[in-house]
């Protein structure tokens, strides 16, 4: 489990990093202070550090189904401007570090987006000469109905650029195909409807002979929420709908065989919910 690769059947999830932090989420999760992480013992050590500050990461997850190579979320991307300054004008291998997992970017047939924030769709395109062009070529780009449809009429600056560079370039090629938010992408995968983050958030859920896995999204940003499903991410479109996500997916996988594996969660990244009172924590050993 610790390995950063995950079998579930038929299927290998392989995570690619882009970038690991620790601290610095205040502006995400404010009620997450020290103070109140250091409440939660079985955080340590692999999603706190010892002063309380929350451990997380950013990557990409690759979903290898028979016949299908579909990569989840694409992460920040390089050369973006971005508000955030450590998001901004990154220059990182992930490109080198995906190919060295033996997933070249032309190999890749589906890119899914759990939605279209802007850490999860920043490699969806890449600078060649002074244009964004799509990273994965070969590749359909899924993206909820829903989803897409509101972040064309809404959103800040900050959301419109992350549209103009990372979603944009890839419907003027003609690769989006809008789905339905519970749409089944092979057999062995489909989506689950997850919203409050955004309005057309989903989840991905694998089941292959029998075993069980859910990549989440961003409907829990930090196993903290776990213990806490009310503290809702500042980013969330709607708070009360997102705590109400959480407490649902949280209760319909305590104590299952079902993996969890998070979107932002730190090394070892996957685990199990077990139940812990009245609310959840999440195991890794």
């Amino acid at each position: 489990m610790h390995g950063g690769k995950w079998t579930i059947g038929d299927v290998t999830v392989t995570r690619i990093v882009e970038m690991e932090t620790t601290g610095g989420t205040r502006f995400l999760l404010p009620q997450a202070t020290p103070e109140n992480v250091r409440e939660i013992d079985w955080l340590f050590p692999h999603f706190a550090s010892d002063g309380g500050k929350l451990k997380m990461s950013i990557h990409a997850l690759v979903v290898e189904a028979p016949g299908r190579r579909i990569i989840v979320d694409t992460c920040i991307g390089n050369d973006k401007k971005r508000a955030m300054r450590d998001w901004s004008f990154l220059q990182t291998e992930f490109l080198r570090d995906l190919a060295s997992e033996g997933y070249e970017r032309e190999t890749i047939d589906t890119v899914l987006c759990t939605h279209l924030h802007v850490d999860h769709v920043g490699w969806n395109t890449m600078l060649v000469e002074d244009e964004w062009l799509p990273t994965f070529p070969n590749a359909r780009y899924l993206i909820a109905k829903t989803e897409f449809e509101h972040w064309n009429v809404e959103g800040d600056d900050e959301q419109r650029q992350v549209m103009a560079d990372s979603v944009d370039p890839i419907a003027a090629a003609g690769l989006i195909d809008l789905v339905a938010t519970d749409a089944l992408i092979c057999k062995e995968i489909q989506l689950v409807p997850t919203h409050g983050h955004t309005p057309g958030h989903v989840s991905i859920q694998i089941e292959s002979k029998g075993e069980k896995a859910l990549i989440t999204g961003d409907f829990v940003h930090h196993p903290c929420q776990m213990a806490h499903p009310e503290w809702a991410a500042v980013v969330d479109t709607d708070s009360n709908e997102s705590t109400e996500t959480r407490r649902r997916e949280f209760a319909a996988h305590a104590d299952s065989s079902t993996l969890i594996i998070g979107t932002h969660f730190a090394t070892p990244t996957a685990g199990y919910i077990k139940r812990d009172g009245e609310v959840w924590k999440l195991a890794t050993d």
